[in-house]
Order: C-alpha cells, then structure tokens, then sequence
C-alpha cells in the first residue's frame, strides 16, 4: 500500500510525475470483510444441502425410489462445489507478489469454471436419466414420502440460491453467483421428482421422465447465464454503467479539466481502476498532483467495490490539446 507523498516537497513532485495508486486501509478490510462473508456463506449452504441430503437418504431408504435416490446423490455431490470456492477465497487472501502483483482474485474465475463444469454435468445426468426413464418406465413407491422428499430438496436448494447469489451479489463474486445459480438448478432437479410423483399418482407414468426432459432444458438456460457471467469475467468485462459513473465522478472533481481513458477491471470480488485525467498545462506539480488524489479518493469512495483506482494526470494544452497524446502518437 503506497503512502499519499505528504511529505519533503522534492518528494510531492515526483511523485506528481508518475502515476499513482493509493490503496486504503478501509478498503483492505473491507475485502477481508467480502471474502469472510463468502466463506461464512459457503459453510453455512454445505450444511443445509448436507442437511437436504441425509432427509432424502432416510426417505430413500424405505421408499426404494431410484429417481429420489439420484437426486440425493446428486445433493450430496452438489454440496461439495462449495470446495472450490472456498479454495478460491483462501487462495485469493493471499498478498500480492512480485510474480502475482495483482495478488489472487482470479482464483474464484477459476472456481467459476468449475462450477460451471457442474451446471453442465447436472444437464447431462439429468437428460440422460429422464430418456434413460422415458424408455424404460419405472414403478414409484411410497409416492407421498417421496413427492415430500422432493419438496424438501426444492426448499433447500432454492434457499441456498437465493442466499448465495445475495451475497455473491454483494461481494462482486461471480463465482459465487455461479454456484447459486447451480443450486437453483438442483431445485428445478428435485421439483422433478415432486411433480414426476404427481403425475404418477394421477395414473400418469410417463409424467416424471417428461417433466424431467423439461427441467434439463432449464437447466440448460440457467448454465446458459452462469457461463456467460463467468465469460464476461475472464475477459475483463464490466457493467457499462460502472463505466458511466466513474466518468461523472472525474468530471465533477475539482481542477479536472477534460476525462481521458477509464479502465475498470475485477480481481476476484474486487474492482481496479485505471484512468487518465486531463488538467491545465500551466498548473503546478503539486497542484496537478493534488487534482490525481482528490480523483482517485473519490473514485474509490463512490464506485462499489473499488479497492484501488490508479490516476494519470496530463496536461491540457492552451489549444485543447493533449499533450500526451500528441507525444505518443495519439490525438
């Protein structure tokens, strides 16, 4: 973390010559704060998908429904994409090094991958064992405890969505989005077997193989969604308003005179800015440097998320123009 160069004066104006960065102290805590409450998240969704499991286990084990048992398995398994991620949120409190000078946020893009390889995998198992069922009808037992069963798993497993996404949401982890999106599609997988019953007991029995080939369609939406979240991730993509509105911000700061280039990226959960900001050609150092502080302080005050932003003043020539832009090459 840089200091703000309030220091011996020879020291101000250089450092008004280089682009600077001021990472706050806040901030930092505020990212500890963001990965605590991603793990504390995943604990507690582990154990309620856990919890779903073993109900559905008991109730497996005296209604001999193979559909409620692949659903159970299927919960246990889905309880487990919580490693990944809190791998990732580990790893990503990590300190920066000189090899990972941007420390390890991407570790939850990467868990997002993963996670995404699981929607995938549940479409697939899911299709698969709904023709598998399709040509080979099978006879449900004990209807009421299992269509109960899949109640149970719809109820947990759309709890867990929603909590995750919340928080994913909150903390700017797409990852974490991802895996809640999941969850939801395990709900639609466990609301399958709750309808499937129904239309059984209503002397329906191709009823649960056909709502089953429906959910895998849906499924196919939700990972639909979650890849392209993730997509837009690892190629640096940001909501076009973010953009807008650290513009606004630039211009409305004091001795900011014209808004050059405005770069946002994410690290994990994370924001990192990168701008360029045009000031009067005959300002002094000091004062252009002071202009860069007063920007980046309120870049990083007013856009969420924003842990560091890195400012680049130029001067404005008496013509308008950019004398940065003329010298490499650019107008």
């Amino acid at each position: 973390m840089s200091g703000h160069g309030h220091g011996h004066w020879a020291a101000r104006v250089w450092h008004a010559l280089t682009p600077h960065s001021h990472d706050s102290a806040g901030k930092t805590d505020t990212a500890l704060e963001a990965s605590s409450k991603g793990m504390r998240v995943l604990a507690v969704s582990f154990a309620v998908l856990t919890g779903t499991a073993l109900i559905q286990a008991v109730i497996v084990a005296f209604s001999g429904s193979v559909a409620l048992l692949g659903d159970t398995l299927h919960n246990f398994a889905d309880a487990l994409t919580a490693v990944p991620l809190a791998i990732a949120f580990a790893v990503g409190r990590r300190a920066a090094t000189r090899r990972y000078t941007y420390g390890y946020g991407r570790a939850e893009d990467l868990a997002g991958i993963v996670i995404v390889l699981l929607i995938a995998a549940s479409a697939a198992l899911a299709g698969y064992e709904a023709v598998k069922r399709l040509i080979d009808p099978q006879d449900l037992r004990g209807l009421w405890w299992v269509a109960a069963a899949g109640l149970v798993g719809f109820l947990g497993n759309e709890w867990v969505a929603r909590y995750r996404i919340a928080v994913g949401r909150e903390i700017g982890s797409a990852a974490l989005v991802a895996d809640g999106l999941h969850a939801r599609t395990d709900g639609f997988t466990s609301l399958a077997v709750l309808l499937g019953a129904g239309g059984v007991a209503l002397g329906l029995p191709w009823a649960d193989p056909v709502v089953g080939l429906l959910i895998t369609v849906a499924i196919l939406f939700v990972l639909r969604d979650a890849t392209r979240e993730i997509y837009h991730r690892l190629m640096d993509a940001v909501d076009p308003e973010l953009v807008d509105r650290a513009e606004q911000v630039l211009e409305g700061t004091e001795g900011v005179e014209r808004v050059g280039s405005v770069r946002l990226r994410w690290i994990g959960h994370s924001l990192r800015a990168e701008v360029e900001i045009l000031v009067k050609h005959d300002m002094p150092l000091v004062d252009a440097h002071a202009v860069a502080v007063r920007a980046e302080h309120r870049l990083i005050h007013e856009l969420p998320r924003l842990r560091a932003a890195t400012v680049h003043a130029d001067p404005l020539g008496p013509d308008g123009t950019d004398h940065h832009a003329v010298l490499s090459g650019h107008r």
